[in-house]
């Protein structure tokens, strides 16, 4: 059922090596290809010119900017357009956002040239050849992807190098018009202008010509010149969302809509063993029953299913709910959370894993010297987002047209193209907002089913929806884990060695050949990140993992696999200077001599969390993820066997702040989000079904529970980086240490219990 998957370093760093060996020859030295022109037309409206694959001008000195990654949420329908309207010189207000056509000058580079398992002090020539061949064949497979933090960071060039060319070339045919030198002609707030003989004209006025001439010399603006950038520019999606009209893809009405209500396996690996649709046929608005099952045929976990395809959602619902259907459990009938969790201590007892980083000595550390051991877990964990999964198909006339929210519209359109029998080339994408995302959107699962359907439906667009109890039960989970820690003490209380090994499933794995159709092979950086990667200075350090193969469907979860990581590591910190009898930001501070970055961010958020109220104690935990460095600390009270959680202060060093705002905004959610699985959030298994169905048994936050979150950012002049999920991480263990200072109790399991 789950069974230890090993590779040696060595094997992974040969077969690595001559990979990029064969690849560095011709392709592999050359730079990865543009990013500024399209081969795909841009949806242009009302008159707008092209001036190039981001960037279109109307007559009216309207902007329209292409946003190629999805909001839901987290503020990049601002965030991104700041970036082409600090270098175009256009108010923010003047920007409309556009849909990305299906071109590959729009693939996220950043989230693939970070997905490799170098250790962030690591600045060699290995690293940044690894980095630069990975972002030139996330270049060519053209994946259109929003995860990872990377939005930002991904556009922070190409889209500033997009504005910057087009004013260039705006003051180009300006300076021609007007027979005066370019450097003597300026923009301000979407206009030309010449000072010496008064001219000033509108960057609509010349776009026209401006879209076949020549930009001359490109300058991007230095950053004292930032006159939009830093500022915390108003969330440009709230009005919507505030009044009802933001549209996400559970709202989409394609003209003779039809819904589809699914009944799935409850089980792991089940399948339909019958079905009886004759009492349901005569039931209102039911159209017909349909199989689905082929549509996910080979994915992990996938079972058998069924639509119900009805007039109203109401009626499908009803309908599924009374259809007849007996299952066939399968091989993973007895799967349960005491037998992964077996696996998991089998497979660290026998197995040696992957070194994903290692310095000094550590087996000679050990000798003589007084042993600190501890074990970890975290569970399984579902996304629950407000918005159900829902998709929106059609499949006519040879093409198939989807209504959908998703993190990856390359994949949708890969996905339906497949299931509808059809070329990506006659594959309609219409994107929505999404309700949440968190990584679950990240699949394609429900595109699949909706094509599936919408082939038996006569040309008819069919909305399928799940229920919470759909989702909650087949979802792609956060990895569940188990962590080893072994370490000793020197003579000053500082730590000697360091020896982690932990396992879990793979989710990278499964996510590659569940949607790129890519073997399933080598280590998996998401499996071991936020424990390998740590800041601290520790002269004897051996990090390790264990893939453990898994019949559970996993899938990315928002920080991946900082989020139980960091709580294992931090957890584990706070141990060793508790042996040490060492305060433990103190005791943190000792480590990081060559870190000042990691020791700034640490020092802020103690200064301005002062002193913990009557009652209640400060857990601090510190790490770094997707780039950006937070600190928390957690002033926390226990009554009972309640924790509360009163005020959590967050510093966080994310390269140069892009709008303050949004940053908040993120700290915020990011708390709570963290918060809601570090109290309660569990998934767990039985007889090879989830036990949890919805919010009763799987809850998340309540606002009576939230804490006050105070963010505190750290000014940089690096480039930015991460900010939607950094500040998840570090919230679970700020909080166990928290509670071991009032109670004693070492809390090394989440969700986090009081014995």
């Amino acid at each position: 059922m789950l069974k230890p998957r090993s590779m040696s370093r060595r094997r992974f760093v040969l077969s690595g090596a001559a990979a990029a060996g064969a690849l560095i020859v011709g392709w592999g030295v050359m730079p990865p290809r543009q990013r500024l022109k399209a081969g795909a037309a841009l949806p242009l409206k009302n008159g707008e010119i092209a001036l190039n694959g981001w960037i279109a001008i109307a007559p009216d000195n309207t902007v329209g900017v292409v946003v190629p990654r999805a909001e839901m949420g987290q503020g990049v329908h601002t965030a991104l357009p700041m970036l082409v309207a600090e270098e175009l010189d256009v108010p923010l207000a003047s920007v409309r956002i556009m849909q990305a056509p299906n071109d590959k000058i729009y693939a996220n580079l950043a989230v693939m040239r970070e997905n490799l398992p170098f250790h962030p002090d690591d600045e060699g020539s290995i690293k940044a050849v690894a980095q630069h061949m990975l972002a030139k064949v996330a270049r060519e497979l053209g994946i259109v992807l929003t995860g990872g933090s990377s939005s930002v960071k991904d556009a922070w060039l190409p889209m500033r190098e997009a504005g910057a060319t087009a004013r260039a070339l705006l003051v180009a045919v300006a300076a021609r018009e007007w027979k005066v030198p370019p450097e003597q002609v300026r923009t301000e707030g979407g206009y030309l202008v010449h000072d010496i003989t008064k001219r000033r004209a509108s960057y609509g006025s010349f776009a026209l010509m401006a879209s076949v001439a020549s930009p001359g010399e490109v300058k991007l603006k230095e950053p004292h010149a930032f006159r939009l950038i830093g500022t915390p520019a108003r969330r440009r999606d709230t009005p919507a969302k505030s009044n009802g009209s933001a549209q996400f893809g559970i709202d989409a009405r394609p003209e003779g809509m039809i819904y589809a209500a699914v009944r799935m396996a409850p089980m792991i690996g089940g399948t339909i063993a019958g079905i009886n649709p004759s009492p349901i046929l005569d039931m209102p608005g039911v159209l017909s029953v349909i199989d689905f099952t082929n549509a996910l045929t080979g994915q992990t976990g996938a079972g058998g299913g069924v639509a119900i395809v009805a007039r109203t959602f109401w009626q499908a619902k009803q309908a599924a709910a009374a259809l007849p259907v007996r299952w066939e459990a399968g091989e993973h009938a007895l799967l349960s959370n005491e037998r992964i969790y077996r696996e998991f201590e089998e497979a660290l007892d026998g197995d040696e894993g992957h070194v994903y980083h290692e310095t000094g000595d550590v087996e000679e550390a050990k000798r003589g010297a007084l042993a600190v051991s501890a074990e970890y877990r975290a569970p399984f964990l579902a996304h629950a987002t407000m918005e159900p999964m829902n998709c929106t198909a059609q499949v006519k006339d040879g093409k198939v047209r989807l209504w959908v929210g998703t993190q990856v519209p390359s994949i949708a359109i890969d996905m339906a193209a497949r299931i509808g029998g059809v070329s990506k080339d006659d594959v309609e994408l219409h994107e929505y907002l999404l309700g949440g995302g968190f990584g679950r959107r990240l699949e394609a699962d429900i595109v699949a089913q909706a094509v599936a359907v919408a082939r038996q439906c006569q040309g008819q667009p069919v909305q399928v929806i799940w229920t919470r109890e759909d989702d909650m039960t087949h979802d792609v989970y956060r990895p569940a884990a188990t962590a080893r820690f072994t370490a000793a003490l020197d003579t000053a209380g500082n730590i000697l060695y360091w020896h982690n090994r932990s396992a879990s499933g793979s989710l990278t794995q499964q996510f590659m050949k569940r949607n790129l159709g890519l073997p399933a092979a080598g280590p998996d950086k998401a499996a071991a990140e936020g424990e390998y990667d740590m800041p601290y200075e520790i002269p004897h350090q051996r990090i390790e993992h264990v893939i453990v193969d898994s019949v559970v469907p996993l899938g990315n979860w928002r920080s991946v696999g900082h989020s139980h990581n960091a709580f294992f590591k931090e957890s584990f910190i706070d141990e060793m200077a508790h042996a040490a009898r060492r305060d433990p930001v103190d005791f943190r501070r000792g480590m990081l001599l060559r870190h000042p970055r990691h020791l700034a961010v640490l020092n802020a958020a103690v200064g301005k969390a002062g002193v913990p109220g009557k009652g209640r104690a400060h857990g601090v935990a510190l790490h770094q993820s997707f780039g950006s460095i937070v600190a928390q600390v957690a002033e926390v009270s226990v009554e009972g066997k309640e924790i509360r959680v009163h005020k959590v202060i967050c510093a966080i060093d994310c390269g140069t702040s892009v709008n303050s705002n949004i940053i908040s905004q993120q700290v915020e959610s990011s708390v709570v989000f963290g918060l809601s699985a570090a109290l309660s959030g569990e998934i767990t298994f039985k007889d090879g079904k989830v036990e949890q169905s919805n919010f009763g048994d799987y809850p998340v936050l309540r606002m009576p529970q939230a804490p006050y979150v105070e963010t505190v950012i750290v000014l940089s002049t690096e480039p930015p980086e991460g900010v939607g999920e950094p500040a998840v991480p570090p919230i679970a263990p700020a909080v166990a240490n928290a509670v071991f200072k009032l109670t004693g109790q070492r809390l090394r399991s989440l969700p986090l219990k009081i014995a």
